[in-house]
């Protein structure tokens, strides 16, 4: 789960990171992808930087993905 600042906005769940989430991820997903991450378990909630991020990491990984089906 995000953690939680002390006005209770969720936060990115990359290690360091403390800006607003922005998206939602399956963290097998974004493990896959190399972004390390707090906690691992479910759901992974990621900041708009680290979102495009996880975009660019994972761009070969997704585009395969969408010729199998």
């Amino acid at each position: 789960m995000a953690k939680q600042r002390d006005d209770s906005v969720k936060t990115c769940d990359v290690e360091g990171c403390d800006k607003p989430v922005e998206r939602s991820i399956s963290a097998k997903k974004v493990e896959q992808a190399g972004l390390e991450m707090e906690e691992s378990r479910g759901k992974v909630h990621l900041c708009k930087e680290h979102y495009k991020e996880y975009k660019r990491l994972s761009k070969a990984d997704r585009k395969l993905e969408a010729l199998g089906r």
